[in-house]
């Protein structure tokens, strides 16, 4: 493992989704997961967040509407409350969700919605 990029992806990491869940997250590694944390970590903290030609907010965005059509809930949750984290608005993850509806079906922006909503009232945003 690059420890470079893993460091890079590690900072990434945090100032997006938070210094306590991601070491949470690494302290609860094993042998099993561990080398998966890191490499994700390197690869896709480090090299894809690292790459600073798009900014992290629009990073956000991105993520927002991919995790959200792949139907990847638990993900879209934890990468809605690091969207707010950069700097996206209510009013653009609505948005989001508004396209992720058009193209990926209403009942996936029914859910959206709904794990959008329980994120934004635990942070006292609506």
């Amino acid at each position: 493992m690059d420890k470079t990029l893993f460091e890079k992806g590690l900072a990434k990491r945090k100032s997006t989704l938070g210094d306590e869940y991601v070491e949470k997250n690494l302290a609860a590694a094993d042998d099993f997961n561990r080398p998966f944390q890191e490499a994700m970590t390197a690869w896709c903290w480090g090299f894809g967040w690292g790459d600073e030609t798009i900014d992290a907010k629009t990073r956000s965005m991105m993520n927002l509407a991919m995790i959200g059509a792949l139907g990847k809930m638990h993900e879209w949750e934890i990468h809605c409350r690091g969207a707010i984290t950069n700097g996206v608005s209510v009013e653009e993850i609505r948005a989001i969700i508004h396209v992720i509806s058009i193209y990926c079906g209403v009942p996936q922006g029914v859910e959206c919605f709904r794990v959008a909503r329980k994120v934004l009232e635990e942070l006292e945003l609506l």
